[in-house]
């Protein structure tokens, strides 16, 4: 627990140091996000904050490092620097979309190769597929869900918050350490990106965050349970990110458009803050729900087959249910 809390400690002052910081150097280096017609934000904002984001969690990895297996600890920070270094790019001069996902397969590719991989099926050739889509998946996901002041990064900090405590229940103090460290290194940048908003993290803070979450997520063990439950565990923490995707992909495909390619206010915020509510309350809507789902998955973690079949089960219809209610309005017109 010491370890917990020195990370935090150390991780959150450097976040809430270095976010400035990188407010001040946005200007300069041309990483400014413009006003369109598909966004909320009305004046060019810096969205640098990735950059204070990788930095802090960087510095309690460095530090973390020899403690880990090496290889797998090497390959989750060389894997999250990657696509954040890409996402960087893309927030600068920009970078196509399919150059963005060959760069997070191979990234996963890494984790597969160090043994950071899913275990579900215990079948390699399905493990390997599941394991390559989970971690482009969310690593998307949570960009996706970068749509609104402080969404994304609250949302990251809920998912970290609840994979360490798991983490300490089962003894993984390592990887729960470095969930500690994405959880203090949201919140010291939600201090500045929280409405209204002066700063935001980017494509390099966001694809970094779900690159970790993604990782930290397949590294969770669970000893005291079977595998057959316990693989939703990650998938109900991250279940926003999830639906939210689903639901653009599904909204875009029915419209006959490119979900890769169209952006557009059809996300879960900007379809609640249609229904009448202010960004704000949108914002901590999602938060609410984040937070359910954490608790669900941390009952799942201790639930027996049926228990978490009928969690499992429950989720998945309100999932579908909410995917339907919001097609229709006043959540949307289209």
């Amino acid at each position: 627990m010491t370890v917990y809390l020195l990370v935090f400690a150390a991780v959150l002052v450097l976040s809430m140091a270095l976010t400035p910081v990188a407010r001040l150097l946005a200007p300069h280096l041309g990483v400014m996000d413009i006003p369109s017609a598909r966004k909320v934000h009305q004046r060019p904002v810096p969205r640098l904050g990735g950059l204070a984001i990788y930095l802090a969690v960087l510095v309690a990895a460095i530090v973390l490092g020899e403690r880990f297996n090496f290889a797998q600890f090497g390959s989750i920070i060389v894997g999250a620097t990657a696509v954040s270094f890409m996402g960087l790019v893309d927030d600068r001069w920009g970078l196509r979309p399919m150059v963005k996902l060959v760069g997070q397969i191979l990234a996963a590719l890494l984790l597969w190769a160090t043994g950071v991989r899913v275990g579900t099926f215990g079948q390699p050739i399905l493990d390997f597929f599941l394991t390559i889509f989970w971690v482009v998946y969310i690593t998307n996901a949570l960009n996706l869900l970068d749509n609104m002041d402080g969404l994304a990064g609250g949302v990251a900090a809920i998912a970290a918050a609840h994979f360490a405590l798991m983490c300490s229940f089962s003894e993984q103090y390592l990887v729960g350490a470095l969930s500690m460290a994405v959880l203090a290194a949201c919140l010291g940048f939600l201090f500045y990106n929280l409405n209204p908003a002066s700063i935001f993290m980017g494509d390099s803070g966001a694809l970094f965050l779900g690159f970790m979450l993604a990782a930290i997520g397949i590294k969770l063990r669970f000893p005291e349970n079977v595998t057959f439950v316990t693989w939703m565990v990650p998938v109900l923490v991250m279940g926003l990110p999830i639906f939210d995707t689903a639901l653009v992909t599904f909204s875009r495909l029915r419209r006959g458009l490119n979900p890769l390619t169209t952006p557009g206010k059809d996300h879960v915020s900007h379809r609640l803050v249609a229904a009448g509510l202010t960004p704000r309350e949108a914002v901590l809507t999602l938060y609410v729900v984040s937070f359910l789902l954490g608790l669900l998955a941390l009952f799942v973690t201790r639930a027996s087959v049926v228990e978490g079949y009928i969690v499992g089960g429950a989720v998945a219809l309100a999932g579908l249910f909410a995917l339907w209610r919001l097609e229709r309005p006043p959540f949307w017109k289209g």
